[in-house]
């Protein structure tokens, strides 16, 4: 594949997988500015590792294992990105476009638990939510499929004592 085509194949998976890339600044990065750095610096990483794929997953759950490790590993340098903060501070905008007044209250009360979740819940739960199956969130976070199952239980938990308080 030539260098050219190799960019066409990236920018098409990329736009093809925006929303699963933007799901995951959404939920490592609450301020709009931190959004875009983090994106780029997925999307960075994603070409960097794009010569090495080489299918033997599925695009979206290699998508997610670099997207994820990337968030983290931000959070872990103490970059721009907040770690967490007092849920009642974090901003109100979002990719969500609301329409049903209801549904976005409690959407946004599950971001703000989510948001006092650790790095690896918050990868769990987002996984969960967009109806990953264990297997394949263990190929994507590396944790055994029993293992998974556990921890689902429990930041399920958790979350709901969140939302209580």
């Amino acid at each position: 594949m030539s260098r050219r085509e190799q960019e066409e194949a990236f920018a098409k998976m990329v736009k093809e997988h925006e929303l699963l890339i933007m799901k995951v600044c959404r939920v490592y990065a609450y301020d709009v500015h931190d959004r875009q750095d983090l994106f780029q610096e997925i999307v960075i990483q994603l070409w960097k590792a794009f010569p090495n794929f080489k299918g033997q997953s599925k695009v979206s759950t290699w998508m997610y294992k670099i997207a994820i490790y990337t968030a983290i590993a931000g959070l872990r340098k103490q970059k721009s990105f907040i770690r967490y903060s007092d849920p009642q501070q974090l901003p109100q905008d979002s990719v969500y476009v609301p329409y049903d007044e209801t549904k976005d209250k409690q959407l946004e009360e599950l971001y703000r638990a989510i948001a006092q979740l650790d790095e690896i819940e918050k990868a769990i739960v987002m996984l969960y939510l967009e109806g990953k199956t264990y297997d394949e969130m263990e190929e994507i976070m590396g944790i055994s499929s029993g293992n998974l199952r556990v921890k689902v239980s429990r930041i399920k938990d958790k979350l709901k004592q969140i939302i209580k308080q």
